[in-house]
């Protein structure tokens, strides 16, 4: 039989990964500025005074959702990245490829909070921007690492460069795609990725 301290230890554990869920789908909605913290706390079912008990601000909350999507995205990637039933340059390049059927749906309610709120909070929480550089460092790290297994292509430094480049490209494509409603600029990106990757007819 679970003590009681147990029980509550589990409960905080739960409300705490709720919240922080709860955080993920509504800031890739509305972002961190465009909705205010009673909104949140309502969509979670968290009374205001209990959600102190987790977090100091809303600023820290928006760190900690940060640092917890990053999380399970990066795990998400790393599974795909580390499949060895496929070939390095096939396991990016069908990273790319989910990137691109993901942003294609031209469903306005992306996953994606680099996205979302990268210029938004860059100027706005230095905490909220070092998660965001922090974790999009680590997501060209794994994907470097996967290139550089291809040694007949690909070399630490080479492959760090290209990672980067191409993060670069689909980030900018992706915004883009928001712009202008239509995937012409997510089709160029992977043309490109194709070519960088070597893939290209």
């Amino acid at each position: 039989m679970k003590s009681s301290s147990t029980l509550e230890h589990t409960s905080h554990n739960a409300t705490h990964q709720h919240l922080l869920d709860t955080g993920v789908n509504v800031m890739a909605q509305f972002g961190f500025s465009g909705v205010g913290l009673s909104a949140i706390l309502k969509q979670a079912g968290v009374p205001k005074g209990s959600f102190y008990h987790y977090f100091a601000s809303k600023e820290q909350f928006g760190q900690a959702v940060l640092q917890h999507y990053f999380s399970r995205y990066l795990a998400e990637v790393n599974s795909l990245l580390s499949d060895t039933t496929l070939p390095p340059i096939t396991r990016v390049h069908r990273y790319f490829t989910l990137w691109q059927a993901q942003y294609c749906s031209m469903d306005p309610v992306q996953t994606c909070l680099v996205v979302k709120l990268s210029a938004e909070v860059a100027d706005l929480s230095e905490p909220m921007r070092l998660a965001l550089r922090d974790g999009t460092d680590k997501l060209i790290g794994s994907l470097a690492s996967a290139l550089a297994l291809d040694e007949s292509n690909f070399n630490h430094d080479n492959a760090l460069t290209t990672a980067t480049t191409l993060y670069q490209l689909w980030l900018g494509a992706t915004l883009l795609t928001k712009l202008h409603r239509n995937d012409s600029h997510l089709a160029q990106a992977m043309t490109i990725t194709q070519q960088k990757l070597g893939l290209a007819d």
